[in-house]
């Protein structure tokens, strides 16, 4: 993008009623389910809400403003909503999910298995950056907007489901295989935009400049790579309070087996 035409550009706004209206469905049905069986007093679900509520407000963010509108014009714009939508506003609802949500149903857990939801998450990532697939989204802007971006967020969910620690309620994998996981991410992220950001022509029918995707790139393979980071030193953290906590059982067994 020109950055000349800056002002144009951040006075473009956008309703996106097909995306807003459902966000604001989820926020009263979120709400709604918090205040029905969460006591408003509990400072984890009012630390919970307002991961939720940024989570909801970054995915507005990423679609009505200029990064929104010009999506499918610039590849800078679609690579910061595409890094937003997969690895803050998804981690962020996760976070944001009150620790006694346990779906029962046998398609979420299958999702949520995190080598399925890992498989899922890479493929969804690489898939639509490849040049065939990239460039019929980008050709039919219904698709990118009811499929796409919906797509981003709800598989980032399901793939930080069990990853990020949610006062360890009810986990069903370790906190190292958490980090392992997360860690393994990070291999096709940087790869993806390393290749895009390294090509020496345009890989989308010159559908962008060189220079716009370069810098798409650029955002994906630096900025993601940071963002990862983030998101790996959390679950370090969660791992390592989580070995405090055992060892702590432990010398407790210790010590009443002693006193026996």
């Amino acid at each position: 993008m020109d950055m000349s035409h800056g002002a144009n550009f951040w006075a473009s706004w956008q309703l996106a009623p097909e995306i807003t209206a459902p966000l604001l469905l989820i926020e009263y049905l979120y709400l709604r389910f918090a205040h029905a069986h969460i006591p408003h007093s509990d400072p984890i679900a009012q630390r919970q809400r307002r991961f939720f509520l940024a989570g909801l407000t970054s995915i507005a963010l990423v679609v009505i403003t200029p990064i929104g509108v010009f999506s499918g014009q610039y590849f800078w714009c679609h690579m910061v909503q595409h890094v937003t939508l997969m690895m803050i506003s998804g981690p962020l609802l996760v976070l944001g999910t009150p620790s006694n949500f346990h779906p029962k149903n046998l398609l979420f857990k299958t999702l949520t298995r995190p080598v399925v939801s890992w498989l899922v998450y890479a493929t969804l990532m690489i898939g639509v950056h490849l040049p065939l697939p990239h460039v019929y989204i980008m050709e039919r802007p219904w698709l990118h907007n009811y499929v796409e971006i919906p797509a981003y967020f709800i598989v980032a969910y399901l793939f930080y489901f069990n990853l990020l620690d949610r006062n360890l309620v009810g986990r069903r994998i370790s906190p190292a295989f958490a980090v392992i996981s997360l860690f393994l991410m990070m291999v096709p992220e940087t790869l993806t935009g390393f290749f895009i950001y390294a090509s020496p022509k345009s890989l989308y029918q010159n559908m962008f400049t060189l220079s716009d995707q370069q810098r798409g790139g650029s955002i994906m393979w630096s900025g993601g790579m940071i963002i990862d980071a983030v998101w790996i030193a959390f679950a370090v953290h969660h791992w390592l309070k989580s070995e405090e906590r055992r060892s702590k059982e432990i010398d407790a067994e210790i010590a009443a087996d002693e006193q026996r």
